[in-house]
């Protein structure tokens, strides 16, 4: 059977598809340094490696260990406003983390990587819903540290023949129905977990960024993605590397929106809580709305999303009343 490298299988995201991918059979190894993943969030069926991509020895070791067939790297720093305070740590483990993965990858010769990228390199877009077309302008340096690894892809796509996807989520939320993962960092950036832990009583009121933007109710909207969805493109997207299919780029969404109020109403309805919240200040850098156009992972990759709003919510609920690490 071949052999899948997901580096970053601890995390969120990595390891929604780590579960999908073992329950389905498929022969893996996890590769992560758990500075920000969860062991036990690892699926007991695949095989775990504790090593860094900064560290060339023992990443060299695993690939003379293993003989790969493909590989999806999810592993990243990927706090924005982290980023933007330490940009140093970003490029080192990012990029040059990255660097060191794809450089390794190719001198194995393997030709199929699925890349775990985002929205944010589209800074602050001209269209809405945001297509792959959309100019390329990063704002932050976790969202530069993303694009310059297409870029790093790219060229070594052009110099070694490795194909590529790189995936370009918008928000991805919600967690696995059985409940055995979810959502946990620490601290939690993201809006949906914070309102769900403020509905759990563990923070007395959320803060919204802003109300005088221009959407219906003057708050941020955003596209948001239930994890399983980006676990079942990225399988889809394997699949398509592994149909001879040429590199490409896909945004990842559900083509339509929601505003911060918009999420704060419905969890009050999920959960029979009333959340308490305070308006205050703009952050420095937020977009009114970010809404993806999914169309073309649609058409080339066959996928399509099948949580909606409600799922989302009501699946991370469960997780975070039961949460296990």
């Amino acid at each position: 059977m071949k052999k899948i490298l997901v580096t970053g299988g601890a995390g969120y995201i990595g390891s929604h598809l780590v579960k999908k991918l073992a329950e389905d059979g498929f022969d893996l190894v996890v590769l992560d340094n758990l500075s920000r993943g969860h062991i036990e969030a690892v699926h007991p069926k695949s095989k775990f490696e504790n090593v860094d991509l900064l560290d060339k020895k023992n990443l060299l070791e695993i690939f003379d260990k293993y003989k790969f067939d493909s590989i999806i790297h999810f592993a990243a720093f990927a706090y924005v406003g982290e980023s933007v305070e330490k940009p140093g740590l970003y490029y080192e483990n990012n990029v040059s983390g990255s660097l060191n993965l794809i450089r390794y990858a190719c001198e194995a010769g393997i030709k199929k990587f699925v890349f775990s990228s985002t929205c944010s390199v589209y800074g602050n877009p001209v269209q809405i819903p945001i297509s792959e077309k959309e100019s390329i302008k990063p704002i932050n340096p976790y969202a530069f540290t993303k694009f310059a690894i297409e870029q790093i892809l790219n060229d070594f796509e052009k110099a070694f023949g490795m194909k590529y996807t790189a995936l370009r989520y918008f928000n991805a939320a919600g967690a696995d129905p059985g409940g055995s993962i979810g959502e946990s960092h620490n601290p939690e950036p993201h809006l949906i977990p914070i309102v769900l832990t403020a509905a759990l009583g563990k923070r007395e009121k959320v803060f919204v960024f802003g109300d005088d933007y221009e959407t219906p109710d003057g708050t941020c909207i955003r596209d948001y993605i239930h994890v399983n969805d980006l676990a079942d493109a990225h399988i889809k997207a394997l699949m398509y590397l592994n149909s001879g299919n040429c590199s490409d780029v896909f945004n990842l969404g559900t083509g339509s929106g929601n505003s911060v109020k918009e999420i704060i109403e419905t969890v009050s309805d999920v959960t029979g809580v009333q959340i308490n919240y305070e308006v205050t200040q703009r952050r420095p850098g937020d977009p009114a709305v970010l809404v993806a156009d999914n169309s073309k992972a649609k058409r080339i990759l066959g996928w399509n999303p099948k949580f909606d709003l409600k799922d989302i919510l009501t699946t991370a609920w469960q997780w975070h009343q039961n949460q296990k690490f």
